[in-house]
């Protein structure tokens, strides 16, 4: 779900999400593996990247892509023409350098870490995705806590997931600023149509996907992100 292109547009959205019930009701789909989750940690909000500008579905057309090994990110970049090439991410860098691959999708501290900035002349702020970890515990472990000693772990943890994606947020602005000072790949900032135009583009996935995600559960994510616009 998290993969799907456009489906939590805003940060707003994502923390009505991932902050209420639908959240909790997805974290508990983990009890049946043996683990329960107890918070949703971001990475951050992806852009695009590439040796062309990309403003609109068309430019994407016949480019490779690095992904990570997901079928939602491999129907994304198939319904914009382009090829996508799971890629393990410690050789993307090398990717981009060579030609083996056109462009990728990051969150900004992930392209400033691993300087991928430096060999894509375009970054497109699309914001079209997210990346983000739930934070897991062996459910006989956490059943076998006495409830105060829980109590107070799931507290910690509040506290901990507030700290954590204010980092995560800090790290990605100024990798962001560290990137625009660099000059070493253009900033481009879509504007309202080529966002609309990305989105139309990519509807058909929520359809695709349905099966493998679950139509209710995209039907519900759009349902309570409505009016989250911030």
């Amino acid at each position: 779900m998290f993969d799907l292109p456009y489906l939590l547009p805003t940060e707003a959205a994502l923390r009505k999400v991932t902050e209420g019930p639908l959240g909790k009701a997805m974290l508990k789909k983990l009890e049946g593996k043996g683990m329960v989750g107890l918070a949703y940690w971001d990475n951050g909000f992806k852009e695009m990247s590439a040796n062309k500008p990309l403003h609109m579905p068309a430019d994407y057309k016949g480019l490779k892509f690095r992904i990570q090994s997901s079928k939602v990110l491999e129907a994304q970049f198939r319904a914009l023409g382009a090829i996508p090439q799971v890629m393990a991410f410690s050789e993307v860098y090398q990717a981009l350098q060579t030609g083996v691959v056109d462009g990728q999708e990051n969150t900004p501290s992930n392209i400033y870490t691993q300087k991928f900035y430096e060999v894509q002349k375009y970054t497109t702020l699309t914001n079209h995705g997210y990346i983000g970890y739930v934070v897991v515990v062996n459910k006989k472990f956490w059943d076998g806590l006495p409830a105060d000693v829980r109590g107070e772990l799931e507290k910690a943890m509040n506290e901990a997931t507030a700290y954590s994606n204010k980092i995560a947020a800090t790290e990605n602005q100024e990798a962001l600023d560290e990137i625009k000072k660099s000059g070493k790949t253009q900033i481009i900032v879509p504007t309202a149509a080529e966002t609309a135009a990305m989105r139309k583009a990519m509807e058909p996935l929520y359809q695709e996907m349905a099966s493998r995600v679950g139509k209710q559960l995209i039907d519900d994510v759009v349902k309570t992100t409505q009016g989250a616009t911030n």
